[in-house]
């Protein structure tokens, strides 16, 4: 992770990098791939697009939006995945997740036990699933 917010704050100074994902959660099952979270103000997101488009493969597996877009590098080791969103928009959301997790070790079992029901499904399928999980649980840290 420190790698590649070195290499990812050289080109956007004012971005806040945040390490994401499963590889960010103690005791979760990962594929081992490692997120990142580059969050910008809304004023910035277009140029970061734009630099980081020149940098980074985007992921076309994910949407994008005005404040949303995702980038891979699937020769990274590990492979690297990177959200790039704008701060306080409406997909800002991956740190609250993480930290949600990281609080309540009862997620985090639950989190592991869908992955593991998961196993066998299509891409899409599983990514269903862990959006709906993910949901549930930003709809309760909000409360």
């Amino acid at each position: 992770f420190r790698k590649h917010r070195r290499r990812i704050s050289r080109l956007l100074p004012d971005g806040d990098i945040q390490h994401i994902g499963s590889t960010s959660i103690p005791g979760t099952i990962t594929k081992g791939d490692l997120d990142i979270a580059v969050r910008v103000a809304r004023s910035d997101f277009a140029a970061a697009n734009k630099l980081l488009a020149q940098h980074y493969a985007r992921n076309t597996a994910s949407h994008r939006s005005r404040s949303f877009a995702s980038f891979k590098d699937d020769e990274a080791d590990p492979p690297l995945g990177i959200q790039l969103v704008v701060n306080g928009g409406a997909q800002d959301h991956f740190l609250r997740f993480r930290d949600t997790l990281i609080a309540d070790a009862s997620l985090v079992i639950r989190y592991n036990q869908l992955k593991h029901r998961s196993t066998g499904l299509s891409a899409k399928a599983y990514r269903r699933r862990k959006s709906a999980f993910i949901m549930r649980v930003l709809s309760r840290a909000t409360l």
